[in-house]
């Protein structure tokens, strides 16, 4: 009977640690957009590999169509954090009073989204892009303000930014002829590139202004940053270790490719080619000054926000 109870004692324990752990989890609503891209996969593979759950955090996770919704609803109260979202936008929206706080980087350049136009479309970079349509996810999104950088700086004549939606709206819009230029991000778009039906013209590292910019951040609502402070903290450290994960361990490629239907080869070739760690830097948000300049000239913003104000709004969470 000893060896019995023995044999029984470790997983009864365990038991009750899961069910004890279970009944201390905080609940969380994350908005990410574009599902289907390695960044925007971070909760949802976190949640699946139980990283989350072991950091006492319970993810809702609610997948939107672009940065700018993304900040939308956030500002609203519909969800507690959001991923992914226009550094422009973010501090626009700041500055016009929205109840929002920046807690980390999500991309510090724009290598990961592209730009394609049919493959019979005589444009083969973006510099030939005069007189096209330049299309972006959502208003205030890192795609919309990368697409007004490419007509600025590359002198695009007659050029027109259109909001397009998110990618499979897109390159229908592309193949019916309805827009010029489609954004996407990998892996979408990776197998009919292979196939020669559609050619890359652009990332979004080259437009010059931003390649050392933080293009995208990650927020969360102020009544979560005031009220909620212990259970940010549970869910950003398990953020980060889903991160390492993700770049350390084959099966997170594995899962990811599962998870969107795609080849493990595809999936691979975007997070490595396209989105390498480094531009995934949490804790390191780089460029404002040039950032602000442009978003002021893009009419994000009316001025610059000053240091007291990026202060209060750029509170990265440890």
């Amino acid at each position: 009977m000893k060896r019995l109870f023995g044999h029984w004692i470790a997983p009864v324990m365990a038991l009750a640690l899961v069910a004890a752990t279970c009944a201390q989890a905080q609940s969380l609503k994350v908005a990410s957009p574009q599902r289907g891209s390695w960044e925007g996969a971070i909760p949802e593979l976190g949640k699946q590999a139980g990283i989350f759950q072991k950091h006492g955090i319970d993810l809702d996770i609610l997948y939107t169509s672009g940065g700018g919704e993304t900040l939308q609803v956030v500002i609203s109260g519909a969800v507690d954090i959001g991923l992914s979202a226009g550094t422009a936008g973010a501090l626009g929206a700041f500055s016009k009073g929205a109840p929002i706080r920046i807690i980390g980087a999500s991309s510090t350049g724009s290598q990961e989204v592209f730009w394609y136009t049919r493959a019979a479309s005589p444009v083969t970079s973006m510099r030939e892009a005069h007189g096209k349509t330049i299309s972006y996810s959502t208003t205030g999104a890192s795609s919309h303000i990368t697409a007004l950088r490419f007509i600025s700086e590359y002198g695009l004549k007659d050029s027109k930014a259109v909001a397009s939606g998110d990618v499979s709206a897109t390159i229908t819009q592309v193949m019916s002829g309805q827009i010029d230029l489609g954004w996407a991000a990998p892996p979408f778009g990776l197998k009919d590139i292979a196939e020669g039906k559609i050619r890359i013209v652009a990332t979004g590292n080259d437009a010059p202004s931003l390649r050392d910019q933080t293009v995208r951040v990650d927020i969360a609502s102020l009544k979560v940053m005031t009220e909620r402070k212990e259970a940010l903290a549970r869910y950003v450290k398990a953020y980060r270790e889903t991160l390492d994960w993700m770049y350390a361990d084959p099966r997170a490629i594995e899962m990811w490719a599962a998870n969107i239907g795609v080849p493990v080869e595809y999936a691979r070739k975007a997070a490595f080619d396209f989105q390498p760690k480094a531009a995934r830097d949490f804790d390191t948000i780089t460029g404002l000054d040039k950032l602000m300049e442009g978003a002021v000239r893009q009419k994000f913003l009316a001025a610059p926000l000053t240091k007291e104000q990026l202060s209060t709004l750029i509170q990265i969470v440890k």
